[in-house]
């Protein structure tokens, strides 16, 4: 009999998955999210997934990213100890941009905490974000 191994949690419990491109590799991140993150984040892939017909995905750096154009990205997310956190590659091009600021001049941040309602927001970030350029990662 095989025993599965469980994926390593990094610092934050963040899952560490190895690289790879499509559904699988970001299925395995999100089941591997620990406690109320793990169904948060199949809301999150599945919001994405309806919104952008076609979506890449990969898992990179320990972080499912999504985008229209095989390494051209428009968001990712990865996990820490009380939130997820949403990077908007382009974010300073949405409206409302998201609340987080990041170092990288054009990124912004949406963190979900256990309990959030984030769909609608998230989804019409989604929807503007998708429609940019990509970051080329």
């Amino acid at each position: 009999m095989t025993e599965t191994k469980k994926p390593v949690l990094l610092s934050g419990g963040n899952p560490q998955i190895a690289k790879g491109y499509g559904e699988e590799p970001v299925k395995a991140y999100i089941a591997a999210m620990p406690g109320w993150k793990s169904e948060a984040g199949r809301r999150i892939d599945a919001i994405v997934t309806n919104t952008v017909p076609g979506v890449v995905k990969a898992v990179k750096w320990n972080s499912p990213f999504y985008g229209t154009e095989t390494d051209l990205w428009f968001m990712n997310l990865h996990c820490f100890d009380k939130y997820i956190k949403i990077a908007f590659f382009r974010g300073t091009s949405l409206d409302p941009m998201p609340p987080e600021a990041s170092k990288h001049a054009e990124t912004r941040y949406f963190h979900i905490r256990e309990g959030d309602d984030f769909e609608k927001p998230l989804t019409e970030w989604v929807k503007q974000a998708a429609k940019l350029p990509g970051e080329k990662m």
